[in-house]
């Protein structure tokens, strides 16, 4: 789960195939939200792209501030560029590091950038 902390971003209505609890991490076509309430399976919420999040991170990941960052879908959380994306991660410029992550470190700030990234 994320917690949102920049501005309030580009909003979007979603309607939930599954449900969401606010500040999940979810990915539509291939750009990064975050949820802004809790969306039961079925009922439409608020999603927020282009706005800053401190997110999940794989802990073994090490990142470097501004780097761009992998949507782990199956972990999900952040991993590092390096990684090789598997089916569903998203990789690309969807988000990117605003600070570094080592070893260990379960949480990260990042950019959900509403760029569109690329589908593993």
């Amino acid at each position: 789960m994320a917690t949102n902390t920049g501005a309030t971003g580009d909003r979007v209505v979603y309607t939930a195939g599954a449900d969401i609890s606010s500040g999940d991490i979810v990915a539509v076509d291939g750009i990064l939200y975050v949820a802004l309430v809790d969306i039961a399976n079925g009922a439409t919420g608020t999603l927020a792209t282009n706005i800053e999040v401190d997110a999940p991170k794989v802990s073994a990941a090490v990142i470097a501030a501004g780097e761009t960052v992998i949507w782990d879908a199956s972990a999900g959380a952040f991993d590092d560029n390096a990684a090789t994306p598997a089916t569903g991660d998203i990789s690309g410029a969807a988000a990117r590091a605003l600070e570094a992550g080592v070893n260990t470190q379960t949480l990260i700030r990042v950019k959900l950038t509403g760029v569109q990234g690329t589908v593993a």
